[in-house]
């Protein structure tokens, strides 16, 4: 039964790194659910580094932090298929090489190439396929955080960042509501174990705790954000547009835990 209704549903998948990436994750779970799956990679190394774990599915290269790459990429997936059902933007990039800082002392160079890959290639994207994306049940969704509003030191200048990525949500499924019925969304886990997060100054630190702080004291699991993902993709989802879903399993509501307080008292 596809319950989901998936089955032929065509998808770009953008951001995938490797086995652990949300990225890939989904794109498992919505080939499992009978989609078309469709990846796009940053580099012809990473394209080729992928090229078992992906196996036979169609895979594309764009750096999105150049616009001539997205055109390109446009093009080429125009040229091959009529219609896009949903797009996977599981994209983020920042510039740890600096070191700690307190966040007034942020790199401008830093924040801004963040913005640019994590935030604005959200939007660059979206206009790119604008005229591709099925205007009915087209769906859109980006990778977020639980919370930009928890100033965690060592996550920096990337939680203002994710905060434009929300607003983003909100303005684009405003804009495409003039011609489409296209969804925009936002999945916002908790921390996960991604080999992109052990980019993180502090990270496992931050990630033990906040896995102590959920409800069911286990931290959040990659799949889990996947599964929410396919949702969002599905018709099934076609009443939730410009949000941002949290999976964070209820820590959000558990920071005064009387076992994490009791460690500090």
């Amino acid at each position: 039964m596809d319950f989901l209704e998936l089955a032929g549903k065509r998808i770009l998948i953008f951001g995938v790194a490797n086995r652990k990436s949300v990225a890939y994750q989904s794109g498992k779970v919505l080939e499992e659910a009978g989609a078309e799956v469709i990846y796009i990679v940053r580099s012809d190394t990473r394209k080729e580094s992928l090229k078992n774990l992906l196996k036979q599915a169609p895979t594309y290269v764009c750096d999105v932090e150049h616009q001539q790459e997205i055109d390109q990429l446009h093009s080429e997936i125009s040229q091959k298929y009529d219609t896009i059902h949903g797009l996977v933007h599981s994209i983020a990039f920042a510039d740890y090489s600096a070191g700690w800082l307190p966040f007034h002392q942020t790199p401008r160079s830093a924040f801004l190439q963040a913005v640019d890959i994590s935030c604005f290639s959200f939007i660059a994207l979206s206009n790119a396929f604008s005229k591709l994306l099925d205007p009915e049940q087209g769906s859109v969704v980006t990778v977020s955080i639980s919370t930009t509003r928890m100033a965690a030191e060592n996550y920096g200048y990337m939680a203002p960042v994710k905060a434009a990525l929300d607003s983003s949500v909100c303005f684009l499924s405003k804009s495409f509501s003039n011609f489409s019925k296209v969804r925009f969304n936002a999945v916002c886990p908790g921390l996960l174990k991604t080999s992109a997060s052990a980019g993180i100054p502090g990270y496992v630190d931050s990630y033990l705790f906040a896995e102590k702080a959920t409800l069911r004291k286990e931290a959040v699991q990659t799949k889990e954000v996947a599964d929410t993902i396919a949702f969002l993709m599905s018709p099934r989802s076609s009443g939730i547009t410009s949000q941002g879903i949290v999976i964070d399993a209820g820590m959000g509501t558990n920071y005064f835990d009387k076992e994490i307080v009791a460690e500090d008292t």
